[in-house]
């Protein structure tokens, strides 16, 4: 069993975020903290845990979760290893924002039993962060990585977004380097996306902003996978790496279909064949607890052939691929002719250049 925490309050909404957040200057922490424990006290009777899983990951997403007190994560961490039994040496992660972290609050989070952080760096670029709307410096970045180290957090992840339109001038490789340079276990490598309804996709509706081109796009990405390898990373799946024995452990159950829980708002919950979600906005899950109800916005079952699809998919993301068998002869040998897939031990992987395809090639492998 894996267990997901939505943490929605962020400081200002980022440029390019589409995510469920709650912007708030004083964070409700204490309701926060009071409502997921409602939620949690939910999903104890569900039949998810008929087999009595063990509790091997938990991760703390958001919005961002450091703004929420210690005490919040303490509590919060506590009451879920005393309700079900969690594995010695599991995985628990905490997503930040560089200029939140200091010594003592990284101290409160791992006597809480943090022991992997994920931060939010996205750039070292000073006009890239402004553009973005971040609200940290590239300064703050080696200045949090430092504080996670002395407090005894040895696992630390960086976020990265490269796709950034052409005019920023943003020097893809001086940040990959700056990364490089503090030596974090994993790397997330994000290509950026303008969706609709967030400030770049107003400014990309009004003309102001011409997303980059697929050449680009690419190139920023072949550029990245090569670095990856040459500084000893793993390329192990489309939009991660990792040093030797540091995959992110809870992002890979994941992609094996394995049982997890989410909670708070937006949260996606999965475990066989069933799928639920809840409801969005913070404010209406919010009420719906208080209500003493249920914050469950729907729920769905999977058919066979709709399961096929998401193991396609979430296979193909990876680097260890599928069985060659589950993809048809010629399908196969197209894509190897192209440079899009190798074959290996009877399994089939996606080169980067097939990652670059992924949307376009798992169409075709399910037809």
């Amino acid at each position: 069993m894996h267990i997901y925490l939505h943490v929605p309050f962020c400081a200002r909404r980022c440029s390019y975020c589409d995510f469920a957040i709650a912007v708030r200057r004083e964070v409700p922490s204490e309701a926060y903290t009071a409502a997921i424990l409602h939620e949690w006290a939910l999903w104890q009777s569900e039949p998810v845990w008929d087999q009595d899983p063990v509790i091997q990951t938990i991760y703390f997403g958001g919005g961002t979760p450091s703004r929420i007190t210690a005490d919040a994560v303490d509590r919060l961490l506590d009451r879920l290893g005393r309700d079900r039994p969690v594995a010695s040496g599991a995985e628990i992660t905490l997503e930040a924002n560089p200029d939140d972290v200091t010594l003592p609050l990284a101290a409160a989070w791992r006597a809480a039993g943090v022991n992997r952080v994920s931060l939010g760096a996205q750039s070292f670029d000073p006009a890239v962060l402004k553009w973005m709307h971040r609200v940290h410096t590239a300064d703050d970045v080696p200045r949090a990585v430092d504080a996670l180290r002395s407090a005894g957090i040895q696992e630390i992840s960086l976020d990265l977004i490269f796709g950034l339109p052409a005019n920023l001038g943003r020097d893809w490789d001086h940040d990959l380097n700056r990364a490089f340079s503090l030596n974090p276990e994993h790397l997330s490598l994000y290509g950026l996306t303008v969706e609709p309804h967030t400030a770049l996709g107003h400014q990309a509706g009004r003309g102001e902003l011409t997303p980059v081109d697929e050449e680009r796009y690419a190139a920023e990405f072949l550029m990245a996978h090569r670095m990856l390898l040459n500084h000893g990373y793993a390329h192990y799946e489309v939009s991660n790496a990792a040093l030797p024995g540091h995959k992110a452990r809870h992002n890979s159950a994941y992609w094996r279909r394995a049982a997890f829980i989410g909670l708070g708002p937006s949260a996606h919950s999965g475990y066989a064949s069933e799928r639920r979600w809840n409801v969005r906005e913070w404010a209406a899950y919010e009420r719906a607890i208080a209500g003493g109800g249920s914050p469950l916005a729907g729920r769905e079952l999977l058919d066979e052939d709709a399961i096929r699809l998401e193991e396609l998919y979430l296979g193909l993301r990876t680097n260890e691929g599928l069985p060659a068998g589950w993809i048809r002869p010629h399908v196969r040998e197209q894509w190897q002719q192209s440079g899009w897939a190798s074959c290996a031990n009877d399994r089939l992987q996606l080169t980067p250049e097939g990652w670059l395809r992924l949307d376009a090639l798992v169409p075709v492998a399910h037809l």
